[in-house]
């Protein structure tokens, strides 16, 4: 049976992802770092292809396809785009966490709304809502490979809805420049609206993944406990 393969990536890093600072709908560029990060990346390791390629319309995401693959012109997507953070934009944890409505959201997550900004619900809707038109498309028109270049929630929240193996949306945390690649079957997607997450980019020459991107990723969900104050009950 045929089946349909996705490559999530996150885009490369900016200025205020140095700084630890909240950035949704700011469309910030990448850093001359960031850039830097990924042209090593590219260089070192391998990036998947694609028939088709989707990218978030914040510049960093345009970017972020540009220099992985320099010879494709990307489809740029608005339902890709990160959450709007609202008056928390442009502002670090650390100097919001004597405001209660920002504690509350870290709590209570799709519940809660960032002031002037999306609520999680909304942006999960949204993010679900755009992901569904893609696969669809993919299957109306035959096109088995797809990359897909946008945000670090965005990449969390499809794979927290639609990911097996089942993990919780902070499980998902991954480095810029990095992602996840997943299978969907026709049938298991029609039934159950799951994809298989069956590896991580990028991989080395050889196939095999990145050990930095697991390293980038251990540190990711190490920064969100600290960020978030997760523990095990």
């Amino acid at each position: 049976m045929k089946s349909y393969q996705i490559h999530l990536i996150r885009h490369g890093m900016t200025e205020a992802n140095q700084k630890g600072q909240y950035i949704g709908s700011t469309d910030l560029p990448l850093s001359q770092e960031g850039i830097g990060q990924l042209q090593q990346l590219s260089q070192h390791y391998r990036y998947p292809g694609a028939a088709v390629f989707y990218t978030s319309p914040l510049k960093r995401c345009v970017q972020t396809c540009n220099i992985l693959y320099p010879d494709i012109t990307p489809i740029a997507v608005p339902g890709l785009a990160e959450c709007d953070f609202g008056q928390w934009e442009g502002k670090t944890a650390e100097e919001l966490n004597q405001d209660t409505r920002f504690l509350t959201w870290l709590e209570e997550g799709q519940q809660t709304t960032p002031p002037g900004g999306e609520s999680g619900k909304d942006f999960t809707y949204r993010v679900c809502f755009t992901f569904e038109k893609l696969v669809e498309g993919m299957m109306r028109t035959g096109t088995t490979e797809a990359v897909i270049v946008t945000h670090g929630g965005t990449i969390m929240t499809l794979l927290a809805a639609y990911g097996i193996p089942r993990a919780s949306f902070y499980d998902w945390m991954v480095g810029n420049g990095c992602g996840y690649s997943i299978r969907i079957t026709p049938g298991l997607w029609m039934r159950d609206n799951v994809a298989e997450v069956y590896a991580k980019i990028p991989m080395d020459q050889d196939g095999e993944k990145d050990p930095q991107s697991e390293y980038i990723i251990n540190l990711a969900r190490e920064a969100a406990d600290r960020a978030y104050g997760r523990h095990e009950k």
